[in-house]
C-alpha cells in the first residue's frame, strides 16, 4: 500500500511538472520590504479563466506554476496598497518576476479580487471561494471542506482548521443548531455555498475579544449565493432498497431559509439502512452552546453521569438499525439589537446488536491471565433523545450585552439482552445463561444569563450565571443461574437469581462569576474574579430480589439502600495579568478557593472545610503571525460528585457491584502543556505538535475484589500519583495547485494505581496512533485520496495492532455523471496472534444529475463486499477485552432527489 501511495503521488507530481512552467518572484512595497499574505492571481488573457494563484510567504515571496507560451493577465493585491495589473507572456522557461505595489488601496477593487481569488486572507479571517474547490461530486458540505487546504474533517462532523478545532459554525452569520459542526457538515448543501469564512482568535462576546486569550478559538462562517437568499431552498430525497429480502427505505428531506431578518432550517431523516444523525454520545456531548465557564477557575467539579451504558454504537455498522430524526433552528432578529434564536431535535432509533467478545481479567502487575470471561449477546436497543434550547440575545449598544439561553435535554431509552457467558477460572468452565435489563429516562435543564458591560475604554464587568438541574433515574435488572453476590437479606437456593435496582439522583448545580478587567495600558490589563459554585445532590437506591414464586423480597439492610445528601461549596478569588511584550504575551494568574462539603448519609453527616491557592500560567511566543509557541501551566483541585460517595452497594451490572466511601477527598492534579503552532499560506503548509503531562496526586482509584469474574470494589485515596503524556503532532501541505498530503502521530502514554484483591497494582497503557494520507483535487479528472491509519494499543505486555490502508476515488464526467466509491481494510491482530483477523468495507454511488436539472438520480451501495462482522478492542485497569460484532450486510439504495 505505501508504495503504491508513492508511485501515485510521483506520477501526478512527475506529469504536473512536465505542464507548466515556473513564475516566481517577490511582493514589496515602495521601501523593498516583502509583503506577506499578499494575494497573486494568473488569468489566462485567451480563456479568461484563473490558471494559477499564490500567496506570499513572510518574506514576500510567490511561486505560480503556469502554462508554457501563453499569455497572463497578473493581478495583485494586498490590504492598504493599490492593486496592481501587469501583462506577462510565458516561454518554455521558469522566469522571475518581483513586484512593487504602492500605498494606498482601493477598497472595492479589493473586494473584487478577493472574490475571484480561491483562497485570501484579511486580518483574522481566511476566505475560500468554494466553486474554486468543487469537481462536481460534492453533495454536502463535508465533501467540500475535505477538499480545501488545511481542513479537516473526521468521522464524528468535527472540523480542524489549521490543527485546531472549529467550535462554532454559522451560516450568513447565524448560528446553525448553537453551532454544531455534524448536524452542518452532513447537512448544508455543497451547491448553495458561495464562501467559506474561517474566523481566527474568535470571541462571541466582542467587550472580552482584547483581553481574553482566544488564540485556539476559530469558528466557521458559510456564506450562501446570492440565489440561495431570501428564498426556500434544500432537498428532498427518497429512497428504497434493490433486491433485498427484507424493505429497505431512506426518506430524507432538508429545507434551509436566509433572510437579513430571520432564517429557518428544517431537517428530517427516516431509515432502516444505518444512517444516524445523531448518535447518543453525540447528544450527551451536545452543549447548545453552553460555555465552561469555570475553566480557569482552578477547581474542577464535575457532575457526572448515571448512563447504564445503553447504545455506545458510534456509528452505522450494527446487525440493524431503524432511525427517525427531525430537528428545526431558527434566528429572529426582532430590532437591530434584540435577536432570538433556538432548536429542538428529536431522534428515535431501534438498534439489534449481535456481539462475540473475551474479557481477559488479568494477576495484579502481571500479563498473567486471572479469569477469563467470554459472551455471546444479543441486544435490543430503543432511545427516544429529545433537545429543546431558546435564546435571546440583547445588544442596544457596543457597551453593553445581554444574553439569555434555556437549554433542556429529555431521553427515554430501554435495552434487552441476552446473553450465554463463560466463565473460565484456573481451567475450569462454566456456562450459564443471563439476560439484563436496562431502562432510563433522564432529564436536565440548562440555563445561562450573561450581562457585558464596558464602562469605559479602561473598565470592563461581566458577570455569568449558569443553573443545572438534572434527574437520573436508572433501573437495572439481572436474571441469571448463579448467585454472583453475597447480599445481606438475599435468599438463596432459588432456580434463577432475579435481582433489581433502581435509583434516583436529582442535582441543583449553581455556577456564579464576576469578572472585572482593568486596561493599565492597550497591551497590559488586570483581571479579578470573584466566583462560586454550589451544587446539591440527593442519591436514592435500594435493591430488590424477586423469587421463584415471585414474591418481592426488598433488601432493606443499609448496606444495600442509599439515601445521600450532599452540598459542595467554592468561592473563590482569581486574578490575573495579561501583558503583550513585543512577541510575547504572559499571563499569569491565582485563585484562593475557600471550600466546603458534607454529606449526610446512614444518620450522621461528614464535613471537610479548607482553603487553597491555586496558581496558573499562559505563556505564547509569536514567532510569525502564523507561527506561535505556546506553554500552559495548571494546578487544579478536582472533586467528585454524590455518586462516590455513597456506601451503599450500586449493582449496575451481573458481574459488578461497588459501593462509595464518604471519606474520599479531592485529588489535585498539575498539568503542564506545550503546543507549537505554523500555517504557511504560502504552500498551505500546516504544522502542528502538541506535548501534555499530567500528574495526579491523591487520585481516586478503584480497589477491586476479584472472585472468578465477578468483581466487588469501592473508591479510595491512592498515596500513589497517577501520571499521563501526551504527545500528537501533524504535518500537512498543498502542493503544485490540486494536490495535498499530510501525517498525524499521536502518543498516549498513562501510568496509574490501583488495589486488585489486596494488592497494590501498578499498571502502564502506551497508545500510539500513525496516519498517512494524500489526495487531489482536479476540476476535470478523476481525483483520487490514498492513505495508511496503524494504532497499536499496549497494555501490561499485551498488543493489539489495527492497520488500515484507505482509499477514495470521486469522479464528474459527461457533465451529469458523478461516481464516489471509499474502501477500507482492516487487518486486526495482537502480538501473540492469538487474534488475527481481516475485513473490508466498500461503498460506492452513481449518481446522474442533467445540468440545470432539479432532478438526481441516485444508486448507491454499502457493505458492497458483504463483511459480516468487525472487531474492536478496549481496556481497562484491571483487563483487556477483544470484541466483535456483527454489522450490517450489503444494500444497495435507489433514491430520487428533488432539489429546491
Amino acid at each position: 500500500m505505501k508504495k503504491l501511495i508513492v508511485l501515485a503521488l510521483f506520477f501526478i507530481t512527475t506529469l504536473s511538472f512536465a505542464q507548466s512552467v515556473k513564475l516566481e518572484g517577490l511582493i514589496t512595497d515602495s521601501k523593498t520590504v516583502g509583503l506577506e499574505m499578499a494575494n497573486v492571481m494568473a488569468v489566462n488573457k485567451a480563456t479568461k479563466a484563473m490558471d494559477s494563484y499564490a500567496i506570499t510567504n513572510d518574506k514576500g515571496k510567490f511561486i505560480l506554476n503556469l502554462k508554457p507560451n501563453t499569455s497572463y493577465v497578473l493581478k495583485v493585491s494586498y490590504l492598504g496598497m493599490q492593486n496592481k495589473e501587469l501583462e506577462i507572456t510565458t516561454t518554455s522557461e521558469n522566469r522571475i518576476k518581483n513586484i512593487t505595489l504602492e500605498e494606498g488601496g482601493i477598497e472595492l477593487d479589493g473586494v473584487e479580487i478577493v472574490r475571484e481569488m480561491p483562497v485570501s486572507i484579511k486580518g483574522d479571517t481566511i476566505v475560500y471561494n468554494a466553486d474554486s474547490f468543487k469537481s462536481g461530486t460534492e453533495r454536502k458540505l463535508e465533501d467540500l471542506l475535505k477538499k480545501l487546504p488545511g481542513v479537516e474533517v473526521n468521522a464524528d462532523g468535527e472540523i480542524e482548521v489549521e490543527g485546531k478545532k472549529v467550535s462554532k459554525l454559522m451560516v450568513e452569520g447565524k448560528d446553525f443548531f448553537d453551532g454544531d459542526t455534524k448536524l452542518g457538515v452532513k447537512n448544508i448543501p455543497a451547491d448553495a455555498i458561495d464562501k467559506i469564512q474561517v474566523l481566527r482568535n474568535y470571541s462571541e462576546i466582542g467587550a472580552l475579544k482584547g483581553v481574553e486569550n482566544n488564540q485556539d478559538n476559530i469558528a466557521m462562517n458559510i456564506k450562501l449565493k446570492s440565489g440561495k437568499k431570501n428564498f426556500w431552498f434544500g432537498d428532498m430525497t427518497a429512497g428504497i432498497g434493490v433486491a433485498h429480502e427484507e424493505s429497505r427505505y431512506l426518506i430524507n428531506p432538508k429545507l434551509f431559509y436566509y433572510s437579513p431578518k430571520y432564517s429557518i432550517n428544517l431537517i428530517t431523516n427516516f431509515n432502516n439502512i444505518g444512517e444516524l444523525p445523531l448518535t447518543v454520545q453525540d447528544y450527551f456531548k451536545f452543549t447548545g452552546g453552553f460555555r465552561g465557564m469555570m475553566q480557569k477557575g482552578g477547581s474542577s467539579f464535575n457532575v457526572s453521569s448515571n448512563d447504564l451504558g445503553i447504545s455506545l454504537l458510534r456509528n452505522n455498522r450494527a446487525k440493524e438499525i431503524e432511525t427517525k430524526f427531525g430537528a428545526t433552528n431558527f434566528a429572529y432578529n426582532v430590532n437591530k439589537a434584540w435577536t432570538l434564536s433556538g432548536f429542538g431535535i428529536f431522534s428515535s432509533s431501534l438498534t439489534d446488536l449481535e456481539t462475540k467478545s473475551q474479557t481477559n481479567i488479568l494477576q495484579p502487575n502481571s500479563s498473567e491471565i486471572f479469569s477469563t470471561e467470554n459472551r455471546q449477546e444479543i441486544t435490543n436497543q430503543k432511545s427516544n433523545l429529545g433537545l429543546f434550547k431558546l435564546s435571546s440575545s440583547y445588544k442596544p449598544t457596543t457597551k453593553f450585552q445581554f444574553d439569555y439561553d434555556i437549554l433542556a435535554k429529555l431521553s427515554k431509552q430501554g435495552e434487552n439482552n441476552s446473553l450465554l457467558r463463560e466463565s473460565i477460572v484456573s481451567n475450569n468452565a462454566t456456562t450459564e445463561n443471563i439476560n439484563t435489563l436496562k431502562n432510563q429516562d433522564p432529564i436536565s435543564v440548562n440555563q445561562n444569563l450573561s450581562l457585558y458591560y464596558t464602562q469605559s475604554d479602561k473598565n470592563i464587568f461581566a458577570f455569568e450565571m449558569q443553573h443545572l438541574y438534572q434527574e437520573e433515574d436508572p433501573f437495572y435488572n439481572a436474571n441469571l443461574q448463579s448467585q454472583p453476590f453475597s447480599l445481606a437479606g438475599y435468599v438463596a437456593g432459588q432456580n434463577r437469581n432475579n435481582i433489581n435496582q433502581s435509583r434516583f439522583v436529582k442535582t441543583n448545580k449553581i455556577d456564579a462569576k464576576l469578572n472585572y478587567y482593568y486596561m493599565v495600558t492597550p497591551k497590559s490589563n488586570i483581571n479579578v474574579t470573584l466566583g462560586n459554585t454550589y451544587s446539591y445532590q440527593n442519591f436514592n437506591s435500594s435493591i430488590f430480589q424477586i423469587l421463584d414464586n415471585e414474591t418481592v423480597n426488598n433488601l432493606t439492610n443499609n448496606a444495600n439502600t442509599n439515601d445521600v445528601n450532599y452540598n459542595f461549596n467554592d468561592t473563590f478569588l482569581g486574578l490575573h495579568y495579561k501583558i503583550l511584550s513585543g512577541k510575547f504575551t504572559f499571563t499569569p494568574g491565582v485563585s484562593l478557593h475557600s471550600y466546603n462539603m458534607t454529606n449526610e448519609q446512614l444518620g450522621t453527616s461528614n464535613s471537610q472545610n479548607f482553603f487553597r491557592a491555586l496558581p496558573d500560567l499562559l505563556a505564547i511566543y509569536q514567532l510569525k503571525k502564523s507561527e506561535t509557541l505556546t506553554y500552559n501551566f495548571s494546578y487544579t483541585n478536582n472533586f467528585t460528585d454524590i455518586n462516590q460517595l455513597a456506601e451503599g452497594f450500586i449493582f449496575s451490572n451481573y458481574n459488578s457491584l461497588t459501593k462509595g466511601s464518604r471519606l474520599l477527598e479531592n485529588a489535585t492534579a498539575q498539568v503542564h502543556s506545550l503546543r507549537y503552532f505554523k500555517y504557511n499560506m504560502f504552500n498551505f503548509e500546516n504544522i502542528t505538535a502538541v506535548a501534555s503531562y499530567s500528574k495526579r496526586v491523591d487520585a481516586i482509584k478503584t480497589s477491586a475484589v476479584f472472585n472468578g469474574v465477578n468483581q466487588t470494589s469501592s473508591p479510595f485515596n491512592s498515596d500513589f500519583a497517577d501520571e499521563t503524556l501526551l504527545g500528537n503532532g501533524s504535518y500537512g501541505r498543498s502542493f503544485l495547485k490540486n494536490y495535498k498530503a499530510s501525517f498525524g502521530a499521536s502518543l498516549n502514554w498513562s501510568k496509574f494505581n490501583n488495589i486488585q484483591n489486596n494488592v497494590l497494582s501498578k499498571n502502564e497503557s502506551f497508545t500510539q496512533n500513525y496516519t498517512f494520507k494524500a489526495s487531489t483535487n482536479y476540476k476535470n479528472m478523476p481525483n483520487l485520496e490514498l492513505g495508511y491509519n496503524i494504532v497499536t494499543n499496549d497494555y501490561n505486555n499485551t498488543t493489539f495492532y489495527t492497520e488500515k490502508p484507505f482509499a477514495r476515488l470521486d469522479y464528474f464526467f459527461l457533465n451529469s455523471f458523478s461516481f464516489v466509491a471509499e474502501y477500507e481494510l482492516y487487518h486486526y491482530y495482537n502480538n501473540a496472534k492469538t487474534v488475527n483477523n481481516e475485513y473490508d468495507f466498500l461503498s460506492a454511488s452513481l449518481i446522474y444529475q442533467k445540468k440545470g436539472s432539479k432532478l438526481e438520480y441516485k444508486v448507491s451501495g454499502t457493505n458492497l463486499l458483504n463483511t459480516t462482522s468487525l472487531n474492536d478492542d478496549s481496556f481497562t485497569q484491571f483487563a483487556t477485552r477483544t470484541s466483535q460484532y456483527t454489522v450490517q450486510p450489503r444494500y444497495v439504495i435507489f433514491s430520487l432527489k428533488y432539489n429546491l
